[in-house]
This record gives C-alpha cells, sequence and structure tokens, in this order.
C-alpha cells in the first residue's frame, strides 16, 4: 500500500507587498496562499507522496480559492471542513540586506481558530495515514485547538503512525509559559521533533552555549547538547536542528544536524542568496520526512532535507516547487545554476 502522510494546521491567505516595499509604501499587494503545514504537504505531494492535509476554510470564494489552490498542487483536501467566519491572512514584508523581514498576522476568529472538537473524526482521518506532521503553531491558536492537538497526536500514535512536530514557536501566537505546557505534554507522542535555534530556547529554555543567531555565529559542536536535552523532553527516537547563520536578511548559510539517539549527523553548508526564506524549515521537515521514507541513510535522507530546503528559499512564495530530481541534483553537487538546456 502506497503511503500517506497527513499534516494538520491552518492555511492562510498571504499578501506581500512587490519588490521588497515596506508596507507603508505598497500600493499594490500580492496574493498567494501558506501556512506551516499546509506548505509541508504541498512538498512532500510535488515529491511525489500522497498528502493530505487538515483544516478548516470558510464556505466561501477565499476558502475555496485556498483549497483550488492546495488540490493544484496535487494535494488531498477530502479531509479538509467547510465553515466559520474567514479565511486567516499574514502580510509579509521581505527584508533586505541589514532590514529584516516582518509578519503581520490578521488571524483571530479565523474558521480554523474556531473550529471545536467534532469538526475532526481522527478515526477516519488517519485510516489509511503513515505518518502525521503537526507544528507548534496549530495549537497556538486556541486553547481548544491545543486539546484538538493533542488528541490528534494521541489518536496517531495509537494508530500507530510516525509522528513529527516541527516546534515552532510564534511569540505573537502565545507567551513561553503557554507553548511550554503544551508542547511539553505533545512531545510525548512525537517520533521526530524539528526545530531551530531558537525552538528550543523559548519553548524548553535549552540553549546553544555560545551561539548567538544574531551574530551570524554558529558552533554546531554545541547542538549536540540541544538535540540530547530535546530528545529527553519526549519520547521522540530522532532531533532534527536547522542551522541558519544569518548573515544578512539577503544571504544565509543553512545547514542542519540529525541525533537519532545513538549518533549525530551533520549536513553539508550551503550559501544562499535569499529569494524568499518563508517556507524554508516547512521544507526541511517536509524533505526530511520524505528522505527517511525514501531513503534507508540517514545521511542522505538528511542532506535531501537541507537541499529541498536551501531550493525553496531561492523560489517566491511558501511553498516548496522542486521535484526529487531537482533536490538530488543539488545533493550531487550541481550548485552552478547555469541554464538548463
Amino acid at each position: 500500500m502506497e503511503k500517506s502522510f497527513v499534516t494538520f494546521g491552518e492555511i492562510m491567505l498571504r499578501l506581500a507587498p512587490f519588490n521588497k516595499e515596506r508596507f507603508v509604501q505598497a500600493g499594490i499587494f500580492q496574493a498567494t496562499y501558506g501556512g506551516g503545514e499546509a506548505n509541508v504537504a504541498v512538498s512532500l505531494a510535488l515529491l511525489g507522496n500522497k498528502a493530505r492535509f487538515v483544516t478548516r476554510l470558510p464556505d466561501n470564494p477565499l476558502g475555496q480559492a485556498a483549497l483550488n489552490y492546495l488540490r493544484g498542487f496535487g494535494v488531498d483536501t477530502t479531509m479538509i471542513v467547510r465553515g466559520g467566519p474567514r479565511l486567516g491572512i499574514y502580510f509579509l514584508e521581505h527584508g533586505a540586506s541589514i532590514r529584516p523581514s516582518k509578519v503581520v498576522y490578521d488571524r483571530a476568529h479565523s474558521s480554523m481558530a474556531e473550529v471545536q472538537p467534532q469538526d475532526f473524526d481522527w478515526e477516519v482521518i488517519f485510516g489509511d495515514a503513515h505518518w502525521f506532521h503537526i507544528t507548534g503553531i496549530t495549537p497556538a491558536l486556541s486553547p481548544v485547538l491545543a486539546e484538538i492537538s493533542l488528541t490528534a497526536v494521541q489518536k496517531a500514535k495509537e494508530k500507530g503512525l510516525t509522528v513529527s512536530c516541527d516546534l515552532n514557536y510564534r511569540k505573537k501566537l502565545w507567551t513561553r509559559k503557554q507553548a511550554n505546557k503544551v508542547m511539553s505534554k505533545l512531545v510525548q507522542f512525537t517520533d521526530l521533533i524539528i526545530a531551530n535555534e531558537e525552538d528550543a530556547a523559548d519553548i524548553f529554555g535549552i540553549e546553544a552555549e555560545t551561539t548567538d543567531v544574531t551574530s551570524g555565529h554558529l558552533d554546531a559542536e554545541h547542538y549536540k547538547s540541544v538535540a540530547r536535552q530535546l530528545k529527553e523532553t519526549g519520547k521522540a527516537g530522532m532531533v532534527a536542528i536547522t542551522l541558519r547563520e544569518s548573515l544578512s536578511a539577503s544571504d544565509n548559510n543553512w545547514s542542519a544536524m540529525l541525533y537519532d539517539g545513538r549518533e549525530f549527523f551533520f549536513s553539508r553548508k550551503y550559501a544562499i542568496h535569499l529569494v524568499d526564506r518563508v517556507g524554508g524549515g516547512d521544507s526541511f521537515g517536509a524533505g526530511l520526512i520524505h528522505g527517511l521514507n525514501k531513503f534507508s541513510d540517514k545521511q542522505k535522507a538528511l542532506e535531501f532535507a537541507v537541499a529541498a530546503s536551501a531550493l525553496k528559499q531561492t523560489i517566491p512564495g511558501d511553498f516548496n516547487l522542486v521535484t526529487e530530481d531537482e533536490v538530488l541534483n543539488i545533493v550531487k553537487g550541481d550548485l552552478s545554476g547555469r541554464v538548463q538546456r
């Protein structure tokens, strides 16, 4: 039977000024769609997997447009619930050089934020599923969604699914104390924890002692301690940490590590001139899920994930619009960017 992957979260309308303009300059905004778990579902589908996205969308033209957008990339939308008042929105101001990117959320009282437990039948949703992916964004949307998220991972484990969770702390959605209380429970049912250098500190108080994320310097060796501590917070068999060296808003170094409880794996490092970094972590998560299911070698799975996410950050929009072959070419070392004819 073909492996089926399920992700659960909110997809939003994304509005961004053109040409890296500031909000105060913008007379026109480009409309696309995106959201952490939706980004993962699209990536998995484009990499050749059966990917199902679960959410709640308003029963209006904007909700239909978001659903159609997902369908266009091959995502299974049959478990999406319709109803509620509105589609969430987020505004993105792209940074450049020393000016950072900024995000403004307009997602209060969205259809997804006002869901109830009876909206989702996990027995049916997980019927043919092999893997379940969630992030720390979904339980942050409301106390009810925190309960639903916990129920979802519990049910997934009961049914024998592998569960991955990207911690994805968002300070604009909840406090560190709230995140710690909820995520400490959720990671007890997680097989793979995905985090960056700030998530572990913000949610669990775990830090890489000699690393300053604002300076652009990362001492990768200290992330071994972070990975061990993250693994000890729950029952995950593996922990993955993305390592971003922010040289500026336009140029980053990008790599990652994977810890399986016995061995540490470190990827190659990519120097990226950023086009759009939003969704970079999501594309890493999708690449790692795909890699772990496709390749028996964990180093190869990690290299695939980092290459996929490096490619994503050269593509406008939230979604990683790449194929498996394109990622494998990067893994093999084809970084020239030469025209392919």
